[in-house]
């Protein structure tokens, strides 16, 4: 007898409310529950693979007992899973996305698909058009590079999409927007308004017109005027990203900015009884730290389901908007070392700040220039705050080589992206010079030095499919198998080491080892049942692998076939 799937939520055009979403997600009784005929496959704590054939799952939702091929099987269970010889693994804990980005993402315009300017500008149109009572038209996901534009759109082009409502649209990678002249007029920006700190208007070549393009600190500007989300639409963004997760095997997750709103819909989700993943957040600055957590970290709530981690501080821009903060001029814009959003005395002050508290500090470093600045920061606080910190450095992604030791000094946990080295190496050999591209995405080099290494896909920016991340993790190639032979195939990681850095690993840089993470008796019951072997499989297999069932808790919370609605 399986134990009961639970009935997957309502979707609705319109915002649902908690107590519908609490119904939507009705839980089954507890009772103990045998899983048998699989092969299983988890990393210890040591970093070494245990295969496993069985689980038993005790009625509070851990494993009770991890089964080899020569244990007897308990008579006693009230319900029976067959796998047919599955594969298991642990649930996938994803170390940096934005819960809410995925699912306002699926409820906005996106542009992440478009090939091409006219593409973009097709879409745009359509959507508006679909779309009459809008008053703003919302969306995310451009990239001028994917384009193949070799510069940034402007306000004219998104104008001959849409003119007679205001247009915001968000980079792929959320450092740089796009607006259309009715947005600019409605935010009151024009020739006369300065660049913020931190952040940059693109201007018509040769004049201070706005261009229609807001980098870093200077989207605000515009998304300031945006109309504000009301509670019923974060909760169903929620719901969305919920069910986009569980539908990809990810259990657990670093929710990277996490806003007092954000919060709030959390907890209407964990008092409804329908949270459902496993959110380790980390504040939008320090300011929603103190609403959030007040003197310190919170409690894990939900069944461990719910805490408030740290803070998310940002040091620098992207590479692909040119705001990384480099040691030198971008290889393909001479003069411009990007934007650092932070003074040295600025950056201290907020990681003192959260560290007094013992809240966990994560800071977004790009740039080789961000990521040793960050790292001097961690060397003189670490003077002052002992103990386990687990400073996180979020992305690393163009280190110098010189600073890639430093890392380990104080147990730095690099926060990075695979799928960011398949989707971003064309664009990071125009931005820096061979020399610099040694220490990009250098996933061997941090682990080789002793440095704790975490994956994540940084969802919505890209997709949170982490068998796409895995697959590049152990290839350093993309979907399209190019380059051959990999990019700089010497920083690709072996496979139990990718399958650690999105499971145990990824828990240990929450403070949640022991908790999750694992496939291991007295750890929540977070495992996803898969077609692939993912120590064997080929790449191209491993990418395609299906998810067939998602647990947490030790309840079924996806099922391949009845899924929710896209």
């Amino acid at each position: 007898m399986i134990r009961p799937a639970l009935s997957a939520p309502a979707r609705s055009a319109i915002a649902l409310s908690a107590a519908a979403l609490a119904c939507a997600w009705a839980a089954p009784a507890a009772a103990d529950t045998l899983v048998d005929n699989i092969q299983g496959i988890t990393i210890d704590t040591d970093g070494e693979v245990e295969t496993f054939t069985g689980l038993v799952i005790g009625d509070d939702g851990r494993i009770a007992k991890v089964l080899s091929r020569r244990d007897k099987r308990p008579r006693d269970t009230d319900f029976h899973v067959d796998g047919e010889g599955r594969f298991v693994i642990p649930g996938i804990v994803d170390s940096h996305l934005h819960v809410m980005g995925i699912g306002l993402a699926a409820l906005t315009l996106d542009l992440s698909d478009t090939t091409s300017l006219a593409e973009a500008q097709q879409k745009i149109a359509a959507y508006a058009a679909a779309n009459p009572g809008r008053r703003w038209i919302i969306g995310r996901g451009w990239n001028q590079e994917k384009w193949g534009l070799g510069r940034f759109p402007t306000a004219e082009e998104l104008d001959a999409a849409v003119a007679d409502r205001p247009v915001w649209l968000e980079r792929v990678d959320g450092h740089a927007g796009w607006a259309n002249t009715a947005a600019m007029r409605i935010a009151g920006v024009d020739a006369d308004t300065p660049d913020p700190a931190g952040g940059r208007i693109e201007r018509v070549a040769g004049t201070r017109r706005p261009a229609g393009v807001f980098v870093d600190a200077a989207s605000e500007l515009v998304a300031a005027r945006l109309p504000a989300l009301r509670p019923e639409d974060r909760d169903l963004a929620l719901q969305k990203a919920q069910d986009a997760l569980l539908r990809q095997g990810v259990t657990a997750v670093a929710d990277m900015g996490t806003t007092i709103e954000d919060w709030q819909s959390y907890r209407r989700a964990g008092d409804g009884g329908w949270l459902k993943i496993r959110i380790m957040a980390y504040a939008a600055g320090t300011g929603a730290m103190e609403l959030i957590g007040g003197p310190g970290p919170t409690p894990w709530l939900y069944d461990d389901r719910l805490r408030l981690n740290g803070v998310k501080i940002y040091l620098d821009g992207a590479l692909g908007s040119r705001g990384a903060w480099l040691k030198r001029p971008y290889a393909d814009d001479p003069g411009n070392t990007g934007l650092p959003l932070l003074t040295g005395s600025q950056l201290r002050n907020l990681m003192s700040r959260a560290a007094l508290d013992r809240f966990q500090v994560a800071v977004h470093a790009i740039g080789d220039a961000a990521n040793a600045e960050v790292l001097t920061a961690i060397d003189e606080l670490s003077e002052t705050y002992e103990g386990d910190r687990r400073w996180r450095i979020e992305h690393a992604q163009v280190v110098d080589p010189a600073d890639i030791p430093r890392f380990a000094r104080h147990g730095t946990i690099a926060s990075m992206q695979p799928v960011h080295q398949t989707s971003d190496r064309q664009m990071a050999e125009l931005r820096l010079d061979p020399p610099r591209l040694a220490g990009a995405y250098a996933w061997k080099s941090m682990t080789g030095g002793g440095t704790p290494l975490v994956f994540g896909s940084d969802a919505p920016v890209e997709s949170a499919d982490p068998f796409a991340g895995l697959a590049a993790a152990i290839t350093r190639r993309g979907a399209d198998g190019q380059p051959f032979g990999g990019w700089y195939p010497a920083e690709a990681v072996g496979r139990e080491q990718a399958l650690a850095s999105f499971t145990s690993l990824g828990a240990y840089a929450g403070f949640a080892e022991g908790r999750f993470g694992r496939i291991a008796e007295g750890e929540w019951a977070d495992f996803v049942l898969i077609d692939t072997d993912p120590l064997l499989a080929t790449p191209e297999e491993l990418r395609a692998t299906r998810v067939l069932q998602t647990w947490v808790g030790g309840e079924r919370l996806f099922l391949a076939g009845e899924a929710a609605d896209d």
